[in-house]
């Protein structure tokens, strides 16, 4: 019982281990990694449970029930449809092995321990998660802003005192400009493939 409390108090609990990129093929993760697609391992912890494998497309979480268990669960969040927020480094105190990043996903919340030797790695990752909060969370409002730009236009055009024939007309070319202007905003600000983020943030 005392092992336990003092396991849990120090943070021996379940310590993950940063995996470096020549041992990525021996990791279950590697296994749902859709190479196929050009998806590629940036960051990967194992602990004696689960993985937490970030790719530039997608976070991969393979969810053990235990040490002891070879059962797993998959959990895949694509960052096309699920933003990170809440991202946080928790660092070690004096008598800690550990340290700790925090971050909110898909509506889960992460927290997952590693070791403190490991800690300019981690900062890395923290670094490159909080850039594509900010940048999917600036996309969001730049997409928002774009919509209600032209759902303004059509309320106007509604409500001109234009002939009917001319309304259809107009509303014919500005539906047909809407369609083709939004899809060039969500080409451009629906982000899916965050490789150079992870490349400029992760030094592997």
């Amino acid at each position: 019982m005392f092992k336990k409390i003092a396991s849990d108090a120090l943070g021996l609990s379940d310590i993950g281990k940063i995996i470096g990129p020549a041992d990525y093929d021996k990791t279950d993760a590697d296994d749902y990694v859709r190479h196929e697609d050009n998806e590629k391992i940036y960051f990967l912890i194992k602990t004696k449970a689960d993985e937490y494998c970030f790719t530039n497309l997608a976070f991969i979480h393979v969810d053990g029930e235990s040490a002891t268990s070879s059962k797993r669960t998959l959990k895949r969040y694509p960052y096309a449809q699920h933003k990170f927020s809440n991202v946080m480094l928790e660092t070690a105190g004096r008598v800690d092995l550990d340290i700790e990043i925090k971050f909110n996903l898909g509506g889960t919340q992460y927290s997952i321990d590693v070791h403190k030797d490991e800690i300019e790695k981690l900062k890395d990752l923290y670094k490159a998660l909080v850039f594509i909060a900010e940048v999917t969370h600036e996309n969001d409002v730049l997409m928002n802003m774009a919509s209600q730009s032209i759902d303004k236009a059509v309320s106007v055009l509604q409500n001109s005192r234009t002939d009917q024939e001319n309304i259809a007309s107009q509303y014919k070319e500005l539906t047909e400009f809407s369609f083709s202007w939004l899809e060039s905003a969500r080409n451009k600000y629906h982000k899916k493939d965050f490789g150079e983020v992870f490349e400029k943030y992760i030094n592997n």
